[in-house]
């Protein structure tokens, strides 16, 4: 990764010039990525706006994957300064940045969250192992009485949750959830459909012998009507749901904590014949909910000391008031790091750290 950094640092010295330039001319924080993050920086927007003499930076929600390709796009004016993201960036999208000319970047984690998977009030509940999400949503699954394995795999025959599970509802299989540039997506094709797929010896046995076969059918998602892309705004499919009782949304915690009035969270066992956990804050914060994921932003570091408010902004987000255990960000869903990690990165925030991948 230093070989595209060292590269990509003769471009940024020979444009900055100008770059630095124009971005003075802009001096409102551009803020652009996840949805699950969205709401958590909106609120830091306005608190930032309100109590300092700068302006309410702009934040829009893009999806992860969609943020992360805005803000690599490039320095000045016309790209953003920080991008947030429910899933930690991945070395493509360090490299393109690189390649684009933005290679000192900031990392800064603010929480966890879980993903959870939820119905209207007035559907029947559910409990669901991470191996009835694996058969109930994935492209190919196991032939049955298989193992699964290479030779082994059907296109998904199932229609209906009784189908997957005996101890599942008689109703059909039709979940809203993100598309493909979301963070929740691949968060939850990693930690809830590969979770069930790996529960398959077969399968276990192809991620050594195929790796890039194993990764392809234990995250597939199937495209024949099931599963249904319902956009990056979480809150259309909370709407969705309540229009819908046979319909499951897929989306992040704090949107159930904001809407427990009118929708139920399903129970999830991280194996077949364990207890399920439902996705309370506790159990996201200790891991023993099966589907939960940390969440970030990122920070331009060229951009810093040039849009004005960029040091101040971090300082208000990965401040105890706002991302501590009794914040205010805490009280709209998020699930607060341990005191020593939110410590290390508002250090890091505070220090502009540059990130590095393991």
């Amino acid at each position: 990764m230093k070989k595209f950094a060292a590269a990509a640092a003769l471009i940024t010295a020979a444009t900055f010039s100008t770059t630095s330039a124009e971005a003075q001319s802009r001096d409102q924080i551009r803020i652009v990525g996840s949805s699950t993050v969205f709401p958590f920086a909106t609120a830091v927007a306005e608190e930032f706006g309100r109590s300092t003499n700068f302006k309410t930076p702009i934040v829009e929600s893009t999806g992860s994957g969609g943020g992360l390709k805005l803000f690599c796009s490039g320095i000045g004016t016309n790209h953003p300064d920080i991008t947030n993201a429910s899933r930690r960036i991945k070395a493509s999208e360090v490299e393109l940045c690189a390649k684009n000319g933005v290679t000192d970047i900031v990392e800064v984690k603010i929480g966890y969250d879980g993903i959870v998977l939820a119905a209207s009030k007035n559907a029947a509940p559910m409990e669901v192992s991470l191996r009835d999400l694996y058969l109930a949503l994935a492209a190919q699954v196991p032939a049955e009485g298989t193992e699964g394995g290479a030779g082994n795999m059907v296109p998904n025959p199932y229609k209906n949750w009784h189908e997957v599970n005996p101890a599942l509802p008689n109703k059909p299989i039709v979940v809203l959830g993100p598309p493909p540039t979301s963070g929740t997506r691949d968060a939850f094709n990693e930690l809830g459909i590969e979770g069930g797929c790996k529960t398959f010896a077969g399968m276990k046995a192809l991620k050594s012998a195929d790796k890039k076969l194993y990764k392809a059918l234990c995250r597939g998602i199937r495209e024949d009507g099931a599963y249904i892309e319902a956009g990056e705004n979480d809150n259309l499919i909370v709407q969705k749901l309540q229009t819908n009782d046979d319909a499951v949304g897929i989306f992040g915690f704090s949107f159930l904590d904001q809407n427990g009035d009118v929708i139920q969270a399903f129970p999830v066992a991280k194996k077949v014949g364990e207890a399920s956990q439902e996705p309370t804050f506790e159990a996201i914060a200790d891991g023993s909910y099966p589907i939960s994921r940390s969440l970030y932003f990122y920070v331009k570091k060229a951009h810093v000391d040039v849009v004005p408010g960029i040091r101040e902004y971090l300082a208000e987000f990965t401040s105890d008031k706002a991302a501590g255990d009794f914040g205010y960000l805490a009280d709209r869903g998020l699930i607060p790091l341990p005191d020593e990690d939110r410590a290390k990165f508002e250090q890091a925030a505070s220090d502009l750290t540059n990130l590095e991948l393991d």
